[in-house]
């Protein structure tokens, strides 16, 4: 094949999901009320720590940077799934195609460092609870929140300013759902290999420290709970880890099982199916874990939900 400049390349195309007219419209309604619940279901929670002063603590400051960041993420891909749903063809613009890799990696990033974030919160709370307020001051959690989100950007600037020096194949097919980086690399004809090494020692790093950082803050945990004599100190203690455990098993667990299907299987549908499932699953399903799971945010929602019909 012959290779084309960057500058050549007008657009990609995408993995179709169907071309059956009759689940065309069964997938749009399913993708679409998922997005709405994403973008409600996290609305929600920002709404509710914002205007629960019982809220106004590192814990929930974090959880409501996480809703936006899941917000922001099925925003970036989900408004483009649902126009190439009911489309008759899956094209995405090169331009849109690069914008969709930056935002994807930068908001996938984030949510990677407010996940460690979250767990160095509960390492202190729990086994440094006389200097909890002492360490975790608000100028603390709001540096960790903004350096987390400049390292993102820098970091996604980065593989998108290196995917425009790549020249591409006549071949210019996605197979996903959605433009992700390591799939765009692979179509390139051009030597991809400084962005290959660029983007697995970006990912070792950015990926790994805050994965490492929340396995050592449970190991201490779960070291400090085994300690407590009684049944019910144990059980607070380890309620208050559940939610973020969970959201964190399934962001993890599912990013883990899209690199794992597709060096396991064959089937790009099935690399896509997984793909969908911390992009679009997880943050549908990240509040209602933490408001079925937490007794206060369950409270606040619930005041919120309530002023509503009052205000009217």
């Amino acid at each position: 094949m012959e290779p084309r400049n960057q500058t050549d390349v007008s657009e990609f195309l995408l993995m179709a999901l169907t071309k059956d007219l009759e689940w065309k419209t069964i997938l749009f309604s399913l993708f679409l009320f998922m997005y709405l619940l994403i973008v409600l279901g996290n609305l929600l929670i920002v709404l509710a720590v914002l205007s629960d002063s019982h809220l106004h603590m590192p814990m929930y400051f974090f959880l409501s940077s996480l809703s936006f960041t899941d917000i922001s993420l099925s925003t970036t891909l989900m408004p483009k799934i649902l126009v190439n749903i009911q489309a008759q063809t899956q094209s995405i613009t090169y331009t849109g195609c690069l914008t969709q890799i930056c935002f994807v990696l930068i908001f996938a990033s984030w949510e990677s460092f407010l996940l460690g974030a979250m767990a160095y919160d509960r390492y202190v709370a729990i086994c440094h609870p006389l200097r909890y307020t002492v360490v975790m001051k608000p100028r603390l959690c709001i540096l960790l929140v903004l350096l987390s989100l400049f390292i993102s950007t820098a970091d996604a600037l980065l593989h998108s300013l290196m995917v425009l020096r790549l020249s591409f194949c006549a071949d210019l097919e996605i197979p996903l759902f959605f433009c992700e980086v390591v799939q765009v690399i692979k179509l390139a004809c051009s030597d991809a290999l400084i962005n290959n090494i660029l983007l697995y020692l970006a990912a070792g790093i950015l990926g790994g420290i805050p994965l490492s950082g929340i396995i050592f803050s449970y190991t201490q945990i779960l070291s400090t709970i085994l300690k407590i004599s009684s049944v019910g100190g144990k059980y607070k203690a380890f309620s208050t880890c559940g939610s973020h455990l969970s959201v964190v098993s399934l962001f993890y667990g599912t990013g883990l099982g899209v690199y794992i299907s597709s060096a396991v299987t064959d089937s790009s549908r099935k690399t896509a199916v997984a793909s969908l499932m911390y992009t679009v699953v997880t943050p549908t399903m990240n509040p209602f874990i933490y408001s079925l799971r937490n007794r206060d945010m369950k409270g606040a929602l619930r005041k919120l939900i309530g002023r509503v019909p009052s205000s009217l």
